[in-house]
């Protein structure tokens, strides 16, 4: 069976690859790389491939929450309790519980999100001017949108991206993308340079890449 890929070139000294949450597989190579290696590599790696391609937690589908009183929703690595009430409350008001209008249930998706991506944008833009001047890089812009299967990204001229579906993680794994994104202002390759600038901003980076690895697929649940 062959395998579809998408090649990137860059100024990387090795061929690496890995596999996306939609299972779609990236093949990262130097610019001179010839195409027989690349072949040759990805058919070493073959068996690696087809276990994490067919991971049956990793890739695992969810339902969507169904808002009803009792329903759990995740916030910042913690399930909070969801409460339906008769009040004409608008929108979504969280005080250690979520709580939503009847009369807004059948819009409690389109809410939920607006409600994520505000409280994603303010934690995440407090976060990131923090680190930055920690870590001493000047960025451009913060948007805050849903990049599928990325949880952030940093372009050559400092615009950072963020998906907001990180508000649901802690606060510590949060932290940890955003350092990562940063560094790449100082360091664009994953060098042991790039690493110890993660490591000065957050010494227990390698908890949180963990826990994204063996948790990331929960923040994908609507809700």
């Amino acid at each position: 069976m062959e395998l579809a890929y998408k090649l990137v070139h860059s100024d990387r000294k090795s061929i690496g690859l890995s596999v996306e949450r939609d299972k779609s597989i990236i093949v990262r190579a130097p610019k001179n790389a010839k195409t027989e290696d690349v072949e040759k590599f990805i058919e070493r790696k073959k068996y690696w491939l087809f276990t994490k391609i067919n991971h049956p937690q990793k890739y695992k589908s969810f339902k969507r929450t169904e808002f009803i009183s009792g329903a759990s929703i995740l916030y910042l690595g913690r399930s909070y309790r969801l409460n339906v009430v008769k009040n004409g409350i608008e929108g979504i008001e969280f005080n250690n519980s979520f709580i939503i209008s009847k009369k807004n249930q059948d819009a409690a998706y389109d809410l939920f999100r607006e409600w994520y991506i505000k409280k994603a944008k303010d934690k995440i833009t407090e976060k990131t001017i923090c680190h930055s001047n920690n870590i001493g890089v000047e960025f451009n812009t913060i948007k805050i949108s849903d990049l599928k299967y990325r949880w952030g990204s940093c372009t050559p001229i400092g615009n950072l991206n963020f998906n907001w579906r990180l508000i649901k993680a802690p606060i510590h794994v949060i932290e940890y993308v955003i350092v990562h994104e940063l560094a790449h202002l100082r360091e664009s390759n994953h060098t042991p340079r790039f690493w110890n600038i993660v490591k000065t901003q957050i010494p227990r980076f390698d908890e949180a890449k963990k826990w994204l690895k063996d948790n990331g697929h929960l923040l994908e649940v609507d809700f």
